[in-house]
């Protein structure tokens, strides 16, 4: 099996297995991951975080999201602008969210465009060293290089459920590592990049 198809096969796993968890326990480990990251992520007030609206069986990260608010942090999602590009548009209470293409919501087009310095994105799988499954067709990749090229270097926090752990991810070169990982059972930092700073 070719690291493309065995990426593919884990993908559809632990996809599966997120999906059986029951709604009233997705909501408490969304709760449980506001808890335990919710003051521990360091940021500078006035740093651009990006979150993203659950869709599918997701983690609900509103509650988190508002905790960073709380503590100065400015709040962005990802846009999907097409197949290649996502975008991150600025979230303002009270602003209108929209329907944003591929089952997401978020801000519309009249909301500023920002540059994340850190991103809590979604994901289908991850291992103890900090390699991660996308969903496949790898739009946070290309924005991390996205970014990169500007001359950032954006934080990677990965969420995900406890369940959607594996032994290992077949590395590929394109790939890009997490800092550190959200799930219901903690906060996990791999580089020393993703908590305190």
């Amino acid at each position: 099996m070719t690291p493309k198809e065995l990426k593919a096969a884990l993908r559809n796993e632990k996809l599966a297995l997120r999906d059986r968890i029951p709604a009233e326990a997705r909501i408490e480990a969304s709760l449980a991951m506001a808890e335990h990251a919710g003051d521990v992520i360091a940021f500078e007030p006035g740093a651009v975080i990006s979150g993203f609206w659950p869709i599918r069986s997701e983690a609900d990260i509103r509650p988190l999201m508002a905790r960073l608010a709380e503590r100065g942090a400015r709040l962005c999602l990802p846009v999907v602008l097409d197949r290649e590009t996502i975008v991150f548009r600025e979230l303002v209470r009270g602003a209108p969210l929209v329907h944003t293409g591929f089952g997401t919501t978020g801000p519309g087009p009249d909301a500023a465009l920002l540059d994340p310095e850190i991103l809590l994105v979604p994901l289908s799988a991850f291992d103890a060293a900090g390699h991660r499954i996308g969903y496949g067709a790898g739009h946070y990749d290309r924005a991390i290089d996205r970014l990169r090229a500007k001359g950032h270097a954006p934080r990677l926090i990965g969420v995900a459920f406890d369940c959607q752990e594996v032994a290992a991810v077949p590395a590929e070169p394109h790939d890009v590592a997490l800092d550190a990982v959200l799930t219901e059972g903690g906060f996990r930092i791999f580089n020393g990049q993703g908590g305190q700073g």
